[in-house]
């Protein structure tokens, strides 16, 4: 059973998040109320999974996760937000932190978040010998409006991506972030054509209507094409749905403090911040995103990668 470190100087935030985990009954709860008691507890026993508040006495979440990564890299962090820490937000996402939590937002995105990451965090490490002698990897997936088959490629790609060195374990998992969100946004947005501010409204009414879609036409007969070509030195994924497209121009600044509790912003805010270059086509229906080996060698990068460099 997966086991969660909650992190809050807050009772009443401890208890609060306490009583959302208790809704899933194969998660395992433990608490710590600052930054020092929670490193503390690691050591003795590495949790799952860490979720943490930014503002403590003390240590507080941003120290806590920069510390994290560097100790226990294995070990995945999801930040709890609240208005006026969105800066910090950021740093600690460009820090370490595996995904976010606005406080507002936790009694629908809070389970689903943890779920994603304890996915992503807990893949089987397989064919390590194998992979060791690969330089260059290149995969198409059409992928049909069946969910449950991202978290299986999410995997694939990590597990590729790791073994070729292009990223480290813990830095995996927020590439694998980033990509589960670009793929799940061509399916739900794209393909399915469901607005993202209907699962913060009405979380019942968005998995309804996510099922119906998935079984009637034109919304089931769509394909998300996953492109994805990883060497030594980058790993480049091209995503691409069939649905209407969107204007990229139109796209808010996720990363201003007045965006970044809006539902419809958080999975391009997490791909930004986890990927070195992400790109829209003119159409909005397809999304070119790269992530490169740290000192990866300049001159084996191709002339358009150059340039976005």
């Amino acid at each position: 059973m997966p086991r969660i470190l909650v992190v809050d100087d807050s009772v009443v935030d401890r208890r609060r998040v306490g009583g959302l985990l208790a809704e899933d009954p194969e998660l395992i709860v433990d608490f710590a109320t600052d930054g020092f008691e929670a490193l503390q507890y690691i050591e003795r026993m590495p949790p799952d999974l860490v979720l943490t508040d930014l503002v403590m006495p003390g240590m507080d979440g941003l120290e806590l996760v920069a510390t994290i990564a560097s100790q226990y890299p294995l070990v995945p962090t999801i930040l709890m937000t609240g208005r006026g820490s969105e800066q910090i937000a950021v740093q600690s996402l460009q820090s370490g932190a595996a995904s976010y939590v606005p406080k507002r937002e936790m009694s629908s995105l809070l389970l689903e978040t943890i779920h994603h990451v304890l996915e992503v965090a807990h893949q089987q490490q397989s064919e390590a010998r194998l992979m060791d002698c690969l330089v260059r990897s290149d995969n198409t997936f059409l992928l049909r409006a069946e969910p449950c088959t991202i978290p299986p490629l999410i995997n694939h790609l990590h597990e590729i991506m790791r073994q070729m060195g292009v990223c480290d374990e813990s830095e995996g998992i927020r590439v694998s972030v980033a990509l589960e969100e670009a793929i799940n946004n061509a399916l739900f947005h794209g393909n399915l054509e469901i607005d993202s501010q209907l699962r913060t409204e009405n979380i019942q009414r968005y998995r309804e209507l996510v099922e119906h879609r998935c079984s009637c036409e034109p919304f089931c007969d769509r394909l998300v094409n996953v492109r994805a070509t990883i060497t030594r030195q980058r790993a480049r994924f091209v995503i691409r749905d069939e649905g209407p497209g969107f204007n990229p121009d139109s796209l808010p600044d996720p990363t201003h403090p007045d965006n970044l509790e809006r539902a419809c912003g958080r999975g391009l805010l997490l791909m930004r911040t986890f990927m070195d270059s992400v790109e829209f086509n003119d159409a909005g229906n397809e999304v070119t995103m790269i992530k490169y080996a740290k000192g990866a060698d300049m001159s084996q990068l191709d002339v358009s990668e150059k340039l976005r460099l």
